[in-house]
C-alpha cells in the first residue's frame, strides 16, 4: 500500500504541475515503471521507462561512459546518477529515478548482496542515496522500489 501511495502522489503532482517523468532501471527491472503506469493518470506525466540491466545498455542508452563503469562498477553512486541524468536527458524530462546494485544471490563487483544506489533527479538537482538491504531477491528489489518512490516524493 505504501509503494501504491507513494507512486499516486508522484503521479498526481507532476501531472498537477505539468511535469515530464522517467526512469532508468538495472536491479529493479522495470519495477519501478510499471508501478507507475498501474497509476490511473500515468500517462499524464510518464514518458518512458529505460531497463539498462546489463552494462553495455547503460552506455549505449544512457550515455554512461565505459571508464566510469570499468571504475566504479555499475554498482556505485556514480553509476546511478549518470543513469538517472542520462534519463532525463534523453527524454527531457523534469524528473527522473533511476536504480541499480546487487539484489543476489552473490556478490557482484566484489559488492555484497543488498548494496543498492538510487538516485532522483529533479529539474537539474540529483540526489543519490546508498541503501544497505537484507531479504531475498524480490525482498531486496522491492525494498529499492519503495526507497526510490519515497525519495522522489520527498523532492517534490
Amino acid at each position: 500500500m505504501e509503494i501504491e501511495n507513494n507512486a499516486k502522489l508522484l503521479v498526481e503532482t507532476l501531472t498537477r504541475r505539468g511535469e515530464r517523468l522517467t526512469c532508468a532501471e538495472s536491479l529493479t527491472g522495470g519495477l519501478v515503471a510499471a508501478t507507475i503506469v498501474g497509476i490511473p493518470g500515468a500517462s499524464n506525466t510518464f514518458f518512458q521507462g529505460i531497463v539498462t540491466y546489463a552494462d553495455q545498455a547503460k552506455e549505449q542508452m544512457l550515455d554512461i561512459p565505459y571508464s566510469v563503469i570499468a571504475e566504479h562498477g555499475a554498482i556505485s553512486s556514480r553509476t546511478a546518477e549518470l543513469m538517472a541524468c542520462g534519463a532525463a536527458s534523453k527524454c527531457s524530462a523534469h524528473m527522473a529515478l533511476a536504480t541499480t546494485g546487487n539484489a543476489g544471490p552473490s556478490a557482484a563487483e566484489g559488492k555484497a548482496v543488498g548494496l543498492v544506489f538510487t538516485a532522483v533527479y529533479y529539474n537539474g538537482k540529483c540526489k543519490v542515496t546508498e541503501h544497505h538491504y537484507t531479504g531475498d531477491r524480490n525482498s531486496i528489489r522491492m525494498q529499492t522500489l519503495l526507497s526510490v518512490l519515497e525519495e522522489a516524493v520527498s523532492m517534490l
